[in-house]
């Protein structure tokens, strides 16, 4: 009987003890858990099979690996331009805006500047071009992968410069183009896309880049209508630019791309 007492007591013991070991030290608080919204009958199951994809690879540095393991270094002389960014630049046919170029497309539909950042060095510094045309930051603002601030969109762009700077890469920063809700195709963007926050950004890009010495094409100002949006005639679905909206587009990127090679 006092035997089975003390058993008793030394195990109480012990779980009393168990019990009252604090919790293991952690610096960040807990994690937040967060709703995801409705994003429609299109964007919904296009996000849902993207996510799963992205917890291996967020950059999706995987989608050009192979093409510059292909891609020859630049040949002497050559003034090899990489036009990194979004599905704005994925879209554009480098080969017939700019015939007889040697300017390579990295542009991968819906990411945003966090991805293109984790991508720099793949896709842009390891393609040792002279110059780098940065066009992102429309995705950010709608929110479809990463809620994030101006401040936060800015501080990507900031490190892209810098990440080009150090590898001796001239920097070109393409503005946001406007937005519209036009047609039926376009009725949500505006919403999500405020015109009066996507001019401030390019207030900031611009001023950047005078601070800087990098070269600043003003595509919206090329594109945009007396409304402040994208004018009908240049898109679809008022985002993406049609073919004669690649043509306003292109003779802005290539007197951009001069004056960054005329740069020292």
């Amino acid at each position: 009987m006092k035997a089975a007492l003390a058993f008793l007591l030394l195990v109480s013991g012990a779980t009393g003890a168990l019990a009252a070991a604090p919790a293991p030290y952690r610096s960040a608080p807990e994690r937040r858990t967060v709703a995801d919204k409705d994003w429609g009958p299109w964007l919904g199951p296009f996000r849902a099979r993207l996510v799963p994809s992205l917890m291996q690879d967020f950059g999706e540095r995987y989608l050009y690996a192979q093409a510059n393991a292909a891609l020859p270094a630049p040949a002497p002389g050559e003034q090899r331009v990489v036009f990194l960014g979004d599905s704005i630049t994925d879209g554009w046919n480098l080969t017939a805006s700019f015939p007889g170029k040697p300017y390579v497309n990295r542009g991968i539909g819906s990411q945003v500047t966090a991805q293109m950042l984790l991508r720099f060095h793949q896709d842009v510094v390891a393609l040792k071009p002279r110059v780098v045309v940065i066009l992102a930051g429309i995705n950010d603002v709608q929110g479809f992968l990463q809620q994030e601030s101006p401040e936060q969109i800015e501080s990507n762009w900031e490190a892209m410069a810098d990440l080009a700077h150090a590898h001796g890469i001239k920097v070109v920063f393409g503005s946001i183009l406007p937005v519209n809700d036009y047609t039926p195709a376009a009725k949500n963007v505006v919403q999500e896309r405020k015109p009066a926050l996507l001019v401030g950004l390019n207030a900031w890009l611009r001023a950047f880049c005078v601070r800087r010495g990098h070269v600043f094409a003003d595509y919206h100002a090329a594109l945009v209508d007396r409304n402040g949006l994208m004018a009908a005639a240049y898109t679809q679905d008022g985002v993406h630019p049609l073919e004669n909206g690649y043509a306003r587009m292109a003779p802005i990127a290539e007197r951009a791309i001069e004056q960054a090679l005329a740069q020292r």
